[in-house]
């Protein structure tokens, strides 16, 4: 009986192990493709999603990671951390310029030119890679060349080269690169296809993985093959700091937590004790500026903005009749408009939101500085005229002599009204130092 209680203990532990190592092997075995999607503009919240995208698959030591994208460029900073991210993975990175109509313009084009495999769906085009300033806008005519600022040429030999190290490094059209940045030449996925700028066309993801295994690159100076068949795909989503980063690096949002905070400050400085305002500005501020140095902007932009809050605040203290006032209005205008140091689509801050936070500021302050100078106007009531108008409270009564506390001061007062101590009454008469007084509820039952 022992024996076969002993066969079934070591049966059952073989089956056991045979089970944990095919369920090993199978996970060992079975590949992974991390999905990671840019839509839109490049810019801060795109480029940390990315890096972190790319470092957590290697983490989890995927088989391969797949940008999908359709963009019309984006700042140039951003993009160069997401090419850095590219450059230094140890897993292989594939960017796909889909779905059919999306493009991968500007910085887009950059990206594609980075990654290991360049992959384009039909109805896809790329290029207009010219960089003007710190963003990628569309490029001037060749004949303006000549009157090109020495920072514009700069930042197109800067991109020239950057480009050109980029196709030399995969193996693309150096040629068509280089006219990319100088000309914004484009072109669409079979006419990339033709110039060895991409690797091949895929429909869809199902048909990239397909065309994707077996092919060879290079990562660390080794020779990586991938398996993409019976491949797991894992869509990596925005987490929440991707999405509070998308949210308060939108320039809009960002000029408008820089005004919330302004306005915060403002109140609780005019009308200290309030805290509330105080506390929402001080916070929307920190955001705000946080936001702003993340972004591509003008500081003197930036400083005309204060400096159009502050005179419009002097108007408080100094009476200029109007000058300073429409002189704020004018450096805050001024200020808003030239913040934003890009023409990148999508990075600029809409005029309509410009003039109307230029009105609703000026208005604002206005109406805090009138409501100042109104309670500076009214005149204080002191003396007897301000003993007749308060009220009090009984504090003692002995042999009817009332005690009654005013203002601080206790007095002796009169009243025809019953009263018990600790109860409110108000001032009526003053008869040398004497207070007549009756019980304010005395008024409520009268009505």
């Amino acid at each position: 009986m022992a024996s076969i209680l002993r066969s079934l203990k070591i049966f059952f532990l073989l089956a056991m192990t045979a089970s944990g190592a095919t369920s090993l092997a199978s996970q060992t075995t079975q590949p992974v493709a991390y999905l990671l999607e840019i839509q839109g503009a490049i810019g801060p919240a795109v480029s940390d999603y990315v890096v972190r995208g790319i470092e957590k698959a290697q983490a989890k030591k995927g088989e391969v990671v797949i940008i999908q994208m359709d963009t019309p460029g984006g700042l140039s900073e951003s993009m160069r951390d997401i090419n850095k991210a590219i450059l230094a993975s140890n897993v292989p990175i594939v960017t796909y310029v889909s779905p059919s109509g999306a493009r991968a313009a500007s910085a887009g084009t950059y990206i594609l030119y980075a990654s290991h495999f360049a992959v384009m769906a039909p109805g896809t085009n790329l290029g207009a890679a010219t960089p003007v300033s710190i963003g990628m806008t569309e490029p001037s005519d060749e004949s303006k060349d000549k009157h090109q600022s020495t920072l514009e040429h700069k930042a197109t030999n800067d991109a020239t080269a950057y480009i050109r190290s980029l196709a030399q490094l995969r193996g693309r059209n150096v040629q068509w690169a280089i006219q990319a940045v100088i000309k914004a030449e484009s072109l669409s996925e079979k006419e990339a296809l033709q110039k060895n700028v991409i690797n091949f066309e895929a429909d869809n993801i199902d048909k990239l993985l397909s065309d994707l295994n077996g092919r060879k690159t290079e990562i660390d100076g080794k020779i990586t093959t991938l398996h993409t068949n019976n491949i797991i795909i894992k869509k990596i989503e925005p987490d929440w700091r991707a999405k509070f980063l998308s949210a308060i690096t939108d320039p809009s949002v960002a000029y408008l937590l820089l005004l919330v905070g302004v306005y915060g400050l403002f109140i609780e400085f005019t009308t200290p004790g309030t805290i509330i305002p105080g506390a929402l500005g001080a916070i929307s501020l920190l955001i705000g500026i946080y936001a702003l140095q993340l972004l591509p902007i003008n500081y003197v932009g930036l400083i005309l903005i204060f400096l159009g809050i502050g005179f419009l605040a002097s108007e408080l203290y100094i009476t200029s009749y109007g000058i300073l006032g429409i002189g704020g209005v004018i450096a805050f205008l001024i200020g808003s408009v030239m913040l934003m140091d890009t023409n990148v689509v999508g990075f600029g801050i809409p005029l309509p939101l410009i003039i109307g936070a230029t009105i609703i500021t000026a208005g604002l302050i206005l109406l805090i500085i009138a409501m100042a100078i109104r309670a500076q106007r009214t005149p204080e009531v002191t003396g007897r005229e301000a003993i007749l108008i308060s009220t009090g409270e009984i504090v003692a009564i002995h042999d009817n002599v009332i005690q009654v506390r005013v203002q601080g001061e206790i007095w002796q007062a009169k009243s025809a009204f019953p009263l018990q101590v600790g109860e409110r009454v108000k001032v009526t008469e003053i008869q040398g130092l004497i207070l007549h007084i009756e019980p304010i509820q005395s008024t409520k039952g009268e009505s």
